[in-house]
This record gives C-alpha cells, structure tokens and sequence, in this order.
C-alpha cells in the first residue's frame, strides 16, 4: 500500500506541475488537499486491504501536487532575497509534521483504534482546505502573476526544459537525497542494533537526534541562504559534512555516548543545505514554469523512496549493516557532484 502511494506520487507529480503552471497553485493545491483528505478517510473507513490499497492510491494522487503548488506559490509571493527564510519555514513546517504525526496517531489509536485515528487526521485536511479558502485573495495573486510570467511553449518545449541538465541534475540530486535518508531514517535504528549492539531505545534515541538535528539544520539554512551568494558551496558543504559524519558512524569504533551526537550533526548539516538547495532549483527554472519545474525535480524524492529500500533490506538480512552505512555515505557523495554540476549551468541559462 505504501509503495502504491509513493509511485502514484511520484508519477503524477511532474503532472501536477503542468497542472500548476496551466490553471494556477491555489485551484491545485486545494484539489491535492481534497483528494489527500478523502484518501485518509477512505484508509480510516476501509474493512479490506483491497480499499486500503485503493485509499493509498487516492491519497497519492493528493500528495503529488504539494511540491509543485507550494513552491510556485513562493516563488511568486516572496521577495527574491526573503526566499531563502520562506523555504526554511516551509521546510520546518514539514519536518514538524512528520515528528508530530506518530503522536498524533499513536495517540489516538490507542484508546479509539487505528481507523479513528485516520478520520480524525483526515479532518486536519478540512481544515486546511478552510484556511486556504480563507486566505484566496494572498494566492490567487500567485496565480496571476505566474500567468503575467509565463510564456506560450508547446509541448516538445517543455520535455526539452525537463530534459536540460540542470533541471536532471536537481532530479538526480533529489533521488540521491532520498536514497541517503532511506538509509538512516527506515534502516538506521536496525543497523545500528546490528553494527554496535546498541539497544534498541538508545538507536531510536539516536534517530531522534538526526531529526531534530535536521529540523534545527534547516531552521540555520533559512538565515545561511540569506546570506550567501554561493548557494552551490552551502548545499554542497553541507552534504559533505554530512556524508562524513555518517562515514565515522559506519567504521564502527564510536562508544555508544557518542552515536546520538554523530547522527545529529549529519542530520545539521544535511538539514542546513535545504533552502540554498531549493534556490539552486529556483535558478534552473524559467519564469513561468516553476510548477513544471518543482514538480519533476521532487518527484526525485519519491523515485529514491521506491528504489532503494529492497537494497538497504538485502544489506541488513545478511548482516552488512556497516555496509549499509558506507552506501548512504557513498550516496551523499554523489549529491555534491550534483550540486557542483549546477552554478555555471544554471547561471548559462538564465543568461540565455
């Protein structure tokens, strides 16, 4: 059910962007949050795995236009020199989500059931669709200047736009991106169990910790973006950092005090390369087509989903969880070749 949610995502996202760019964020964004809302029902209501798998596939067709919708809508909205703090609250604010989602239905599920936990959730989409209606005017003018912006292309145009390097190579990094986290955030509490013997609390704690490193990451980046003129050096810094923090992680030879700490410094610095990352893509994007764009290079993100846990499962059954570490520091490698393929193409291109 899961992998039918994160394919119907990843395919339908580049989708969504072209829906984005033609009838504007605002009709989208609250089209993906209705559908994203009747998928969670659906899932709440179901009394068969055949209706589970259906509600998944209906929630992802949902969540395959946030990326698109809400990027075009701040590159619309913000100020060029405020973009770098609105990505960092954009990205906190998903970072909240995801920590705040366990709570939230591990809470209610235990006194009322799974399935009130799922409609429960889904009235927090209701109530998102509330507050953007409440809100029309702010985005429907994101929508109009995206029209003002944007220039008539045919088709071929637009596969061309996709396929130009730049734009790839934000698809490739997003895919790396996504197969590095994979690693740590699904297979990291059981690679750490078998590599260090750790107890299973104290892995967990550790996950914690790269979470919470990666939300204070991404809150730092917002301000570091700010600030920089070479977002390039930021992203690519950053996930070297990174990389080397889980590279001493996977030799093996830490204590067990000091496993928590390392994780929390990957997830710093991966976390702070967040918002010059998006405006590494901003860059690489021409006027008017932001949800194209956005829509394709995150769909990246779910292709890394699809792709890389059955590798990362192979691994762990046969005992390389050491290996396994080594991979998710080989991935964060190639994203700063990546990244450093980017400045002088994207700089061409808007030249151009």
């Amino acid at each position: 059910a899961t992998a039918v949610f994160y394919t119907v995502s990843g395919v339908c996202q580049t989708l969504a962007g072209f829906a984005v760019d033609r009838f504007g964020a605002r009709r989208i964004l609250l089209l993906g949050l209705t559908l994203c809302s009747v998928g969670v029902l659906l899932a709440g209501l179901a009394q068969s795995y055949a209706m589970l798998v259906v509600a998944f596939f209906v929630a992802g067709l949902g969540n395959s236009v946030f990326h698109p919708a809400d990027f075009a809508i701040l590159n619309a909205r913000i100020q060029p020199r405020r973009l770098g703090y609105a990505f960092s609250f954009h990205g906190i604010g998903g970072t909240l989500g995801w920590a705040l989602a366990p709570m939230f239905a591990y809470g209610i599920s235990v006194i009322y059931g799974w399935h009130t936990a799922l409609i429960v959730a889904s009235l927090l989409g209701v109530a998102m669709i509330g507050l953007i209606l409440a809100n029309g005017v702010t985005l429907q003018a994101a929508g109009r200047a995206q029209a003002r912006a944007a220039v008539p292309t045919t088709f071929r145009d637009d596969v061309r736009m996709l396929l130009a390097t730049p734009v790839l190579m934000c698809f490739l990094y997003f895919l790396l991106l996504a197969a590095a986290l994979i690693g740590v955030q699904n297979f990291g509490v059981a690679g750490l169990v078998s590599l260090y013997d750790a107890p299973v609390a104290l892995a967990s704690s550790a996950l914690t910790a790269f979470l919470v490193g990666g939300a204070a990451g991404i809150l730092t980046g917002g301000y570091v973006a700010g600030r920089s003129k070479r977002h390039d050096l930021v992203a690519a810094g950053g996930m070297f950092s990174s990389g080397l923090a889980v590279l001493v992680l996977a030799t093996g030879v830490l204590p067990l005090t000091l496993i928590a700490p390392v994780l929390a410094v990957a997830g710093f610095m991966s976390g702070m390369t967040n918002p010059s990352r998006d405006l590494l893509v901003r860059g690489a994007t021409p006027p008017g087509s932001s949800g194209k764009v956005y829509g394709f290079v995150y769909s990246g993100l779910d292709v890394g989903s699809m792709a890389t846990p059955v590798l990362y499962g192979w691994m762990l059954d046969r005992a390389l969880a050491a290996e396994l570490f080594y991979a998710v520091f080989a991935v964060l490698l190639l994203t700063v070749v990546t990244v450093l393929y980017l400045p002088g193409r994207a700089a061409a291109a808007r030249a151009a």
